[in-house]
């Protein structure tokens, strides 16, 4: 029992950062980001290219985004076209992921430090996640949630699709962040288990900290709460949304890059555990960062025991725990009459 709760909070705590993502990108922009688990692919392969000394293929791809990004920041501006806003569009969607290869191609071939490595995968993998916005959700951010949502699920497949051609069908594994190793009484912890554990209860006091004493923090907060009312008080609700798929990217290759020393990673391999993510959003109520962390732990404790004890039927179990939660809330909420055209 202590070996399967011990892998059950591992992967709660993994779950739950991916929760965190999916909480803050749906509560700014209403887009239930089923891509998130490419993310967790993305930032696998980068850290695990960058840990073999080869160039990861994902600087090609935040290029080859980062242009599209461009023609359609180019398309939106025509009519107002200064050249202040081409000179930002040229920096943003052009010049960074040029400065992103270049930097991905010195780390390939310099660095072999852990931190190092670690670093410049986040710096490959989040801006994806503001090219993605701006190709896709930007232009329909005032669609309704069940057009973002048939988005999502189009551009997790183009995505996806990416992937195997980028990474191939081939999977890859990187070595543990640290080998540092250690027991308590029968239990023993691995240095990579430790650091799962360390790195999301930082994450988690980092956002806890920016959302509640910066002032980027404070403006996605307000989008949250009132998506009109902080327009109207000044809120960029374009720049929040730009902040919270860059955040949740981050959040994702993180959680990719905690995964990829203890299994091995598949171009389709995130969907699976993005989904799991989603069931710990789902249970905590798709608004509440502590609801959504004990959601995440208890899908992880869930699937571990389920491992052991009914392993055929480990996911059919884990996905099952959303269906008491949809009924409770359908039961609690009351019936509201549907709009008419």
């Amino acid at each position: 029992m202590l070996f399967l709760a011990q892998d059950g909070i591992t992967n709660g705590a993994i779950y739950a950062l991916l929760g965190f993502g999916l909480v803050l990108v749906f509560a700014v922009t209403r887009v239930i980001l089923i891509p998130q688990g490419e993310f967790i692919t993305f930032g696998a392969f980068t850290y695990a290219a960058l840990s073999s000394g080869t160039l990861p293929r994902t600087a090609q791809l935040a290029c080859a985004l980062g242009v599209i990004a461009f023609c359609v920041e180019l398309v939106s501006i025509r009519h107002q076209l200064s050249i202040r806003r081409l000179v930002r569009a040229a920096l943003l969607f052009v010049i960074m992921p040029a400065v992103i290869w270049l930097v991905a191609m010195i780390a390939a071939k310099y660095s072999r430090s852990v931190p190092a490595n670690l670093a410049v995968s986040l710096l490959i993998v989040a801006p994806i996640g503001l090219y993605i916005y701006r190709i896709v959700y930007q232009p329909m951010a005032h669609a309704s949630v069940l057009v973002l949502l048939i988005a999502s699920v189009g551009v997790h497949l183009a995505l996806q699709g990416m992937g195997l051609v980028f990474f191939g069908a081939e999977g890859m594994r990187a070595p543990p962040i640290t080998e540092v190793a250690f027991s308590i009484g029968p239990l023993r912890v691995t240095g990579q288990a430790l650091a799962v554990y360390v790195i999301a209860a930082l994450l988690i006091v980092g956002l806890w900290l920016f959302f509640g004493y910066t002032l980027y923090g404070k403006a996605l907060r307000a989008t949250a709460v009132n998506r009109v009312g902080a327009r109207l008080v000044g809120v960029r609700t374009v720049l929040s949304g730009q902040m919270a798929f860059v955040l949740a990217a981050a959040i994702g290759a993180i959680s990719g890059i905690l995964i990829v020393p203890m299994t091995t990673i598949y171009y389709d391999s995130g969907f699976l555990v993005g989904l799991k993510g989603f069931i710990a959003a789902i249970v905590g109520g798709l608004g509440s960062y502590p609801l959504t962390a004990m959601a995440a732990v208890a899908v992880g404790l869930v699937e571990a025991f389920s491992s052991f004890y009914a392993s055929n039927f480990k996911e059919v179990i884990v996905f099952t725990l959303i269906v008491p939660v949809l009924l409770l809330r359908s039961l609690a909420v009351p019936e509201v009459e549907e709009e008419k055209d």
